[in-house]
């Protein structure tokens, strides 16, 4: 797993900020601390998950499109609540032990969840080079055993990348307080690093490009760049390019070697495309990439579910801001186009069997 330090260090900064206001909105002491990151699946989390949550659903937006997930304990939530509300301690101790969460609680949690998310986007701006904005969606409870769980709630389908913190208020130790960040946007903020030194080739690009983005990006392929055959394995490549000629010629190449090709123009309604099972990896071909093109490679990972997906993005020409931002948009691989056969069935070769 990649370490995300820079992510780790920015929520780290953003937790210890938010304690601080907290304790005076609340008028008591709230600490924190950063106890472990795991990775971990929506379904093994819900598994785990000892106590009824809370559930802040936060979205980011402008350049760092996603959403994340900060999930309390229901009874530290009522707890909070009622605290700001003034309530008295006897019927907060009493609602905590029935579950009782009322619109009140939920505004007055609100206020407490904005001004964490608050506090993110005044730490989480000068450490990210492009725009940036948290808002907080409308959150929901979730009981264990008795709520429903379906695609979206109390979290979407996936894999993430979980932040376990442990609050303290008025020095008492409190239930539950994790942060869920899907490796979508987790590399978005943190984006992993490329193994080659990108810089030291940028005046070589424009004049040999392929050349130049071989060495960023090898096909480590030892057996001539042949997909290996492996009994009763779906191997399937999502071919997304608008050009008919070149999707005909990459299908031929698949097919030689035993992989199904599932093809689609670039503007194609990408979720049904994904309802097909079986994607081991995606190649994304465009003339020029643009904007448009980074958004897409980003969607796609969030639209298979798969924070592995393996994508490699391919064009005509490659300029070192370009790759740059293929990379921090989730390409795994960088290819120049006209493919040559034996490179592009190495690449491929490389992804599928480590699937």
């Amino acid at each position: 797993m990649p370490e995300y330090t820079k992510l780790r260090k920015m929520i780290q900064s953003g937790l210890k900020q938010s304690a601080e206001e907290s304790s005076m909105l609340l008028n008591k002491e709230v600490t924190v601390s950063d106890t472990e990151v795991l990775e971990i699946g929506k379904t093994k989390y819900l598994e785990d998950l000892e106590d009824s949550a809370f559930v802040v659903p936060v979205e980011s937006r402008e350049d760092y499109p996603g959403r994340f997930f900060m999930v309390f304990s229901l009874r530290d939530a009522i707890l909070m609540s009622g605290i700001l509300l003034g309530i008295p301690p006897a019927r907060i101790s009493e609602k905590r032990k029935l579950l009782i969460l009322e619109a009140d609680d939920i505004d007055a949690f609100s206020e407490i969840a904005n001004q964490i998310i608050g506090t993110f986007n005044s730490v989480f701006q000068p450490c990210l080079p492009n725009k940036f904005h948290l808002k907080q969606l409308p959150p929901t409870k979730f009981v264990p055993q008795m709520d429903e769980v379906s695609d979206e709630l109390p979290v979407p389908d996936g894999e993430f990348l979980v932040y376990k913190a442990q609050l303290k208020l008025g020095g008492e130790g409190l239930n539950l307080f994790d942060i869920l960040v899907p490796f979508s946007l987790a590399n978005l903020f943190d984006p992993p690093e490329i193994e080659a030194d990108v810089g030291d080739v940028e005046e070589s690009l424009p004049h040999d490009q392929a050349e130049s983005l071989r060495k960023l990006f090898p096909s480590d392929s030892g057996d001539g760049g042949e997909p290996s055959a492996r009994s009763g394995d779906a191997r399937t490549v999502l071919v997304l390019e608008d050009d008919d000629q070149v999707r005909e010629l990459v299908s031929g190449y698949l097919a030689s070697r035993g992989v199904t090709a599932i093809t689609a123009h670039l503007g194609e309604d990408l979720f049904q495309v994904f309802q097909q099972e079986g994607i081991r990896a995606v190649l994304l071909g465009t003339v020029q990439p643009g904007e448009k093109d980074f958004s897409l490679c980003t969607r796609l990972r969030d639209l298979s579910r798969n924070p592995r997906l393996p994508i490699i993005m391919s064009s005509q020409q490659w300029t070192r801001t370009a790759v740059l931002k293929a990379v921090q948009s989730g390409a795994l691989d960088i290819m120049i186009k006209p493919y040559e056969e034996d490179e592009l069935l190495a690449k491929l070769s490389k992804f599928l069997d480590a699937a």
